[in-house]
This record gives structure tokens, C-alpha cells and sequence, in this order.
């Protein structure tokens, strides 16, 4: 089954074009089937690219997604045009209003690592957002800072700044082969990793919390809160081929301190065009997110929450 996209959005044809079954509301709305409806609040600068990112990979199960987008309320952003951003996304008041319910939510990263949560703008309102959930949200997915701003709010698990960035494809071992979010996974993957902070498992697992999947080089990467049902990726299996790539050259570009991804380019040579090792893993744990939520979540969407 495909997911449901408005056939303006960028993501309608590109996915179109590698063979992601994509279909138009009109064209949903004639099958009599209720959608899992997943939503995705997306704080980073590239919107586009990571409305891809994710579109193709929750649109790659065998049910159909009413995949929706949301924004911050006031936060405006100076990288996507205002024409994008006002016919694709509705700001969160909105929906807050609405009293509209979902399946599942995708929570991004933010480029914002070096700021205090406390200090970030738009934190008032993504707490507001993070309590929402408990309530009108089956399943929270928070990714990279998203998924360490829910751990922080939810159990005050601090993010901890590195001295070097982590950045690169590392090796991570699966801690929870039981684990249905893990169904499928090997015993050892392949995880991008780009990020200038880290949690610590000891935290972690003070707060309670169980730990899928960490790496003995950048430490604990997913990350099961069963209390609020989510789960918390510190890591990037949603990343394209070459999104580390146009991270090194830009940075590389703007003449910033940066080290070659690790264990990305071919004999490490940012010469050579970098393989995908790690699309296997991401559809995996994206398909199996969506069948847990498949699985448990309400026929009636206004049952969530009840």
C-alpha cells in the first residue's frame, strides 16, 4: 500500500521515480481504509531533504500512511521557501486546535546542539508538544537532538558536549535481538552518526530507560521510553547516501575544523563516491515501528490517549 502524499510536494515525484508507491489524497479517499496517520514535526534547515528522508521510508510498508507535516508556531525558517512552508505545513497551534489525533509522530533534529534546551526559542512550545503527545500521539519518534530534548524533558537525562564531532559510519551492536522494534536486525550495524554531543548510557539507564542499540565508539543510539511510548534515536539511519558528504563539503567550504567521516568513503578518500551500507536497517526499523504501531493502536483515532 503507498503512502498518501499531495501530488505538489517535491517528495510525490522523487519517491515516484525510485518506485515508492505514492498516491494523492483524492485517491485515498476513495479506498475504504483507515490510514495510520503519521506526522512529522520537522526542525531542520533542509526541509525538503528531509521530508524525503523520511516519507520514503515510512512509505515503504505494506500499509497506508497519511503522512502529514508539521511546523513550530512562531519559529520561521530561512533555508525552505515561505511558499513550500505555507502550502505543506501547518504550524502546531493549529493542529493543537484541531484536537486532531495520530498514529505516529516523527520528531527531527536541530542544528542547535551547542544551546541549553532551556535556551532554545521554540523550547516552551515543543514541551508543549512533548506533553501533546501523551495524548494524542500513539507512538513518539524523536531523532538525534529530538530524541535527547524528549529523554532530557521526560527523565532529565542531560546531553553531554564533545570535545571532537562525531561523524562518520560507525558499527553498533544490538543489545535487543527480542526486541519487535529489532525484528530482522544483524547481530552488528551500520549507523550514521553526526553530532557534536552525547548521552550517557549510566544516565540512561538511571532514568529507566532500555538501551536497543549502542556503539562502543559513540554510545547509546536507540533508545525504547515503553513509560511514554516512544523511542529515541541518537543517530541517523534516515540519512541518504550522500548526506554526510554535502556535511563535510560544507563545512570543509566554509573553512570549519571538521575530520573525513569515519569509516564512510571508500578507504576513507573523500575522493571516492561513499556506499550505502545502512539502507537495509533503516527500513527495517522504520517498517517494524509502524507495524507495532499497526498492531496497538485504536481502529478510532480518538480513542488514543483515552
Amino acid at each position: 500500500m503507498p503512502i498518501t502524499l499531495p501530488e505538489t510536494l517535491p517528495a510525490f515525484d522523487i519517491l515516484s521515480k525510485e518506485g515508492v508507491m505514492v498516491m494523492s489524497p483524492g485517491r485515498a479517499a476513495m479506498q475504504d481504509i483507515r490510514p495510520i496517520r503519521i506526522a512529522l514535526l520537522n526542525l531542520m534547515p533542509k526541509k525538503i531533504q528531509t521530508e524525503n528522508q523520511f516519507a520514503r521510508l515510512i512509505g515503504a510498508t505494506p500499509l497506508q500512511i497519511d503522512f502529514q507535516l508539521i511546523r513550530m508556531t512562531e519559529h520561521q525558517t530561512k533555508n525552505t521557501a515561505a511558499e513550500h512552508m505555507e502550502a505543506f505545513y501547518r504550524p502546531f497551534a493549529e493542529v493543537e486546535a484541531s484536537g486532531e489525533k495520530f498514529d505516529g509522530l516523527i520528531i527531527t533534529g536541530a542544528p542547535i546542539e551547542h544551546l541549553p534546551f532551556e535556551e532554545v526559542t521554540y523550547w516552551d512550545e515543543l514541551t508543549r508538544i512533548f506533553d501533546w503527545t501523551q495524548s494524542h500521539v500513539f507512538s513518539t519518534f524523536g531523532v538525534c537532538w529530538g530524541g535527547m530534548a524528549m529523554a532530557h524533558y521526560f527523565h532529565g537525562v542531560h546531553k553531554h558536549i564533545l570535545d571532537h564531532k562525531a561523524f562518520g559510519c560507525f558499527r553498533h551492536r544490538n543489545l535487543s535481538p527480542a526486541s519487535p522494534y529489532l525484528r530482522g536486525f544483524s547481530d552488528d550495524v551500520l549507523i550514521p552518526v553526526s553530532r557534536w554531543t552525547e548521552m550517557h548510557q549510566d544516565e540512561i539507564d538511571a532514568a529507566g530507560l532500555k538501551t536497543l542499540i549502542a556503539s562502543d565508539e559513540t554510545g547509546p543510539c536507540l533508545v525504547e521510553d515503553s513509560c511514554h511510548r516512544a523511542l529515541y534515536i541518537f543517530n541517523h539511519l534516515e540519512y541518504d547516501s550522500g548526506t554526510l558528504k554535502e556535511e563535510y563539503d560544507r563545512d570543509v567550504s566554509a573553512g570549519k575544523p571538521i575530520n573525513v567521516p569515519a569509516n564512510y568513503y571508500p578507504d576513507d578518500d573523500p575522493a571516492r563516491v561513499p556506499t550505502n551500507r545502512w539502507r537495509s536497517h533503516a527500513h527495517l526499523l522504520y517498517g517494524n515501528w509502524i507495524n507495532e504501531i499497526y498492531q496497538g493502536t485504536p481502529y478510532d483515532l480518538m480513542q488514543i490517549g483515552a
